[in-house]
């Protein structure tokens, strides 16, 4: 295994996993960077251009990472998924680091994680295997339309797969209510929070 390996990194830190099924955990978060998504609301924006953050070996990563002496890792961005992760993932676990990974699943994963997070953009459609690897989908509500479009992803990922519908933060006022209402008619699904952002932390 080749850790001399690089990836383009945004940034890097230890903290607290904010949202989706890993809520409250610890965990250091790897953000790659590059994304050809191009989500409106994104708020990770400076993530996108891959040129503007410096390659860092897979070693360097995985030191930073055992140093936090935390047993979690997610690798997020961007899009983490443009990128072969193999020799991350395979540092990862020979160091009983669990490894995730949020994804909008448009591309295919090379790397075998422990936990794949989908969630799914319109700006561009996941590939297939994206919905039979999914341990937990993340939908971003941003408008009421969004709900129907969640279930549509609901009903093509495994049946084992967890359903999180999460509220944009910038309009996290007017959607909640309407995430709780649904939730409440439609028990299948869970709602997360960015509880990150009340936290006042990375």
């Amino acid at each position: 295994m080749d850790t001399n390996t690089t990836l383009p990194i945004m940034e890097q830190f230890y903290t607290i996993q904010g949202e989706g099924f890993h809520t409250g955990r610890p965990a250091y978060f790897i953000r790659t960077g590059g994304c050809d998504v191009g989500c409106v609301w994104c708020d990770v924006k400076d993530s996108w251009d891959a040129s503007a953050h410096p390659p860092q070996t897979v070693e360097s990563l995985l030191k930073n990472t055992i140093a936090s002496k935390t047993d979690f890792c997610v690798i997020t961005g961007g899009e983490p998924a443009m990128y072969d992760l193999t020799t991350l993932v395979t540092a990862l676990k020979e160091n009983n680091i669990y490894s995730a990974i949020e994804t909008s699943g448009c591309y295919p994963l090379l790397g075998d994680v422990n936990w794949y997070c989908f969630s799914p953009k319109k700006f561009k459609p996941p590939v297939e295997e994206a919905y039979v690897k999914a341990n937990e989908l993340k939908i971003v509500i941003y408008h009421k339309s969004d709900f129907a479009w969640a279930e549509e992803h609901a009903e093509k990922v495994n049946e084992d797969c967890k359903l999180f519908l999460q509220p944009e933060w910038s309009k996290q006022a007017q959607i909640l209510p309407l995430i709780i209402d649904f939730v409440k008619e439609n028990p299948k699904w869970r709602i997360s929070l960015q509880t990150h952002k009340f936290m006042n932390i990375p």
